[in-house]
């Protein structure tokens, strides 16, 4: 069974276009690892591929998701492993694409093997001094605390809190994790694109541009509810503020070029520590 092919990068460089390029030379369909393009009714806003670029290559996990429906990297995974599974079973080739670092990581290595915070021990060891914390960790899990900002009381409190919770050592689960990532990375394989930042900006600005023009304004009036996480959406509040007048479309316009810019800056980075990725610059 073919393995999985990753097209990673920022938000408006191009990965839906390489996708469908590369769904071509591997005999691929390509399943959406955007947050926003799993929800229909947010086709213009999230920059889902068009009806077009769909019907010449199955697409998977688009518009799937009702915006009033909550969704996480977790949920994701859940609802991509098993499409992914049944396009390699057909023997083609997945191409997962999409800009949600989280989402993929998720997808490719699973959510790291650490218990989820407890707020009532929480709130115990914040009722502590910094240094009983300290003198706790170092003596639960030495090897813990020599490798933590011994002054950055909220880094103590979470690994002497996996401690724990856990009744094993922090270092230990955080070892093991390392080295079943390295495993797993090993077996991948993806591109990240990379463009000029003059260059991305201008195509950030023409794609927001084309959008307001598109019928994305049209598309956040009909949306009565959503999820607050299809809220996020670059460019859902600043329309929604166009709308009842508390900006005009100029100013709405440089909002969301702003913010998809920065967005972009995050991804940027975020991708960069994905060293398995082969950088193509476009």
């Amino acid at each position: 069974m073919q393995e999985p092919f990753y097209i990673c990068g920022p938000t408006a460089s191009g990965k839906s276009a390489l996708a469908l390029k590369m769904a071509a030379e591997l005999d691929g369909e390509i399943v959406n690892a955007d947050a926003f393009q799993l929800y229909r009714g947010l086709e213009i806003v999230s920059a889902a591929p068009g009806a077009e670029d769909m019907r010449g290559v199955p697409h998977h996990l688009y518009g799937v998701l009702d915006p009033t429906e909550a969704a996480d990297a977790g949920t994701y995974m859940r609802m991509a492993q098993p499409v992914i599974e049944e396009i390699r079973r057909r023997g083609r080739t997945p191409i997962v694409t999409g800009g949600s670092g989280l989402y993929l990581k998720f997808l490719t290595h699973g959510p790291a093997p650490l218990p989820a915070g407890d707020p009532e021990l929480r709130a115990s060891l914040d009722a502590r001094p910094l240094e009983d914390l300290v003198a706790e960790l170092e003596r639960v899990d030495p090897v813990e605390a020599s490798r933590t900002a011994l002054k950055n009381r909220r880094f103590v409190s979470r690994a002497l809190e996996i401690c724990l919770l856990t009744g094993a050592k922090a270092s230990d689960l955080r070892d093991c994790w390392e080295s079943r990532t390295r495993e797993i990375t090993a077996g991948l394989r993806g591109l990240l694109i990379q463009r000029t930042r003059a260059d991305l900006h201008a195509r950030i600005a023409q794609r927001t541009r084309a959008m307001l023009d598109g019928g994305a304004i049209e598309e956040v009036a009909a949306l009565a509810r959503v999820s607050t996480n299809c809220e996020k959406a670059i460019g859902f509040r600043e329309i929604r503020s166009l709308l009842i007048g508390e900006m005009d479309r100029a100013t709405c316009e440089e909002r969301i070029n702003a913010a998809t810019r920065q967005y972009a800056k995050r991804q940027e980075t975020w991708f960069r520590r994905e060293k398995w990725l082969k950088s193509v610059t476009v």
